[in-house]
């Protein structure tokens, strides 16, 4: 499965041939270093182990450093599984590059929403306000949570005020724009999950048109 980690740079917009504009995130992605190779008879299952990034040596405590060095490898910030299918091979310190997608390639992109803190069940749930009339006094409040009497209890799972963003967000099926691989980005049409610098990672979208 065709997949890469990268880092959101931020949404600008490019003209197409047909001069067209449109908009698009830039991700900074790759290159990834194959750290471990996992197959079916030693792990169960066929997955590869990458690293992306760079961290200091002092930084990394001692179980992680005898890892990358027996692969031969340098200190990486981030380590993460990629599932693969039966046919594909990889070897311990490949590198994979953003060339492995091509324009016009359909993804998918797994990122963290941005945080927004304690917010309330208007702007959370996108609950109906209350009048604005003199003598109201229901404003933005989320109403009733539960009967009174019987079963006197709030429901698990019941729509409220609290926490809102910072979850595990996917996209699907958005399209790549351009891949610039001199320089490891690569423009995807539309918006993103997450923040500006944000980790997300790049996937074959497993919608097929």
């Amino acid at each position: 499965m065709k997949s890469i980690i990268g880092k959101k740079i931020g949404m600008t917009q490019v003209f197409l041939e047909n001069g067209d504009l449109v908009p698009v995130t830039v991700v900074q992605a790759g290159p990834l270093k194959v750290v471990q190779v996992k197959t079916v008879e030693t792990d169960g299952y066929n997955a590869i182990q990458v690293g992306y990034g760079e961290k200091k040596e002092k930084k990394v405590n001692q179980a992680a450093k005898g890892h990358f060095d027996k692969a031969n490898l340098s200190a990486a910030a981030v380590l993460q599984e990629i599932r693969t299918e039966e046919d594909e091979s990889y070897e311990v310190g490949q590198e994979i590059t953003v060339d492995i997608f091509q324009e016009n390639d359909r993804v998918d992109v797994v990122g963290t929403s941005k945080g927004k803190g304690t917010q309330g069940a208007i702007k959370r749930h996108n609950f109906s306000r209350g009048r604005e009339t003199h003598g109201s006094k229901f404003h933005r409040s989320s109403g009733a949570r539960a009967a009174g009497t019987y079963p006197g209890r709030v429901f698990k799972g019941t729509k409220q005020e609290g926490k809102m963003g910072n979850e595990r967000v996917t996209v699907q099926n958005l399209e790549v724009v351009r891949v610039d691989a001199e320089n490891n980005m690569i423009l995807i049409k539309g918006a993103i999950p997450g923040n500006k610098k944000g980790l997300v990672t790049i996937s074959a979208t497993v919608k097929q048109n």
